[in-house]
């Protein structure tokens, strides 16, 4: 199917997400072809059609068809959003055992293929799986990336201006560590415009430091209370997903928070965890170790830890 027009994103998995972040993909005019693959191939060639009668509509008009994994072995790079949902009263690290089994049969068939792309990780418990999938392919860990912590950073970014009543676009503040319960806010190195956050509220008294905490939490629980009020989460990660998409198929030299393999960065090894990095075509060129205080260097060890905990069941550590 490919012309040799340009970029190849294979989207793995066309649930909510999956399909969502097609869309995303479509309308923003990131890839030159996209292959939806599912296990159930109706819904694909479904979604492919969709998608194809808007095409007159997308800024950049893609190639899009419903495929196989044959199809990734041209692909640039392919995204799993395949896997278990998260259901009300789950957290994310309950779907390891459902997803790790089908994330072994989802990367051996795109190797098979004779990938020699970069994979992006969507799935829940993202990291736990970003981990399996670099075990799996056997790439270069720097050529495997989970979504991390990007959406806990959008959300944080948007409820901070709100509540300081500037676009989020100026706020400067990263959520790093596990996506999922033991996250932590970097509050030692937030800003607007440059100024501190926490110099900011100094002057508002406590009642303003305890609206911190509270925004800290709803950023946290933010997936609980969309699965509880409409069942799912999918167009901010979908969003998400493009911008990462962006960085690596224009070759940005973004800094993104995403799901990046440690080797010695914050004092952490063999973890995939939410770190800022910058994202290119190669994939992820460097983490970023950004300061942390001492109560922020703690948590972010009890985080990676928890991750550790999970992997150690699963692969020799």
């Amino acid at each position: 199917m490919k012309n040799g027009r340009g970029n190849r994103v294979a989207v793995v998995g066309t649930g909510f997400v999956g399909a969502s972040y097609a869309f995303a993909l479509m309308n923003q005019g990131i890839a030159d072809e996209i292959v939806l693959i599912d296990a159930n191939e109706n819904k694909a060639e479904g979604d492919a059609m969709d998608f194809n009668h808007g095409k007159v509509f997308a800024p950049k008009p893609a190639d899009i068809w419903h495929g196989d994994y044959d199809d990734c072995r041209d692909a640039d790079l392919v995204v799993i959003c395949a896997g278990a949902n998260q259901k009300p009263g789950e957290t994310r690290l309950d779907l390891v055992d459902k997803n790790i089994a089908i994330f072994r049969s989802i990367v051996e068939s795109v190797m098979a293929s004779g990938f020699q792309g970069l994979f992006l990780v969507a799935t829940n418990p993202v990291d736990i799986l970003t981990y399996a999938t670099w075990k799996f392919s056997g790439l270069p860990q720097e050529r495997v990336i989970g979504s991390g912590t990007i959406l806990d950073t959008a959300r944080f970014r948007f409820l901070l201006g709100d509540y300081f009543a500037v676009a989020p676009t100026n706020v400067h503040a990263y959520i790093i560590g596990e996506h999922g319960d033991t996250e932590l806010p970097v509050w030692s190195q937030a800003d607007i415009g440059g100024v501190p956050i926490r110099k900011l509220v100094e002057s508002k008294g406590e009642e303003a430091q305890k609206e911190l905490e509270r925004i800290f939490v709803n950023v946290r629980d933010a997936a609980y209370q969309i699965i509880e009020k409409k069942g799912a989460t999918y167009y901010g990660i979908a969003m998400g997903l493009a911008r990462v998409t962006r960085a690596i198929l224009h070759h940005e030299n973004a800094i993104l928070t995403v799901s990046a393999y440690l080797d010695g960065p914050y004092g952490e090894r063999d973890v995939y965890i939410g770190v800022p990095a910058v994202i290119n075509r190669n994939g992820i060129r460097e983490v970023i170790e950004i300061e942390l205080d001492e109560e922020e260097k703690k948590w972010f060890h009890r985080s990676a830890a928890t991750l550790k905990g999970v992997l150690a069941r699963y692969f020799a550590q």
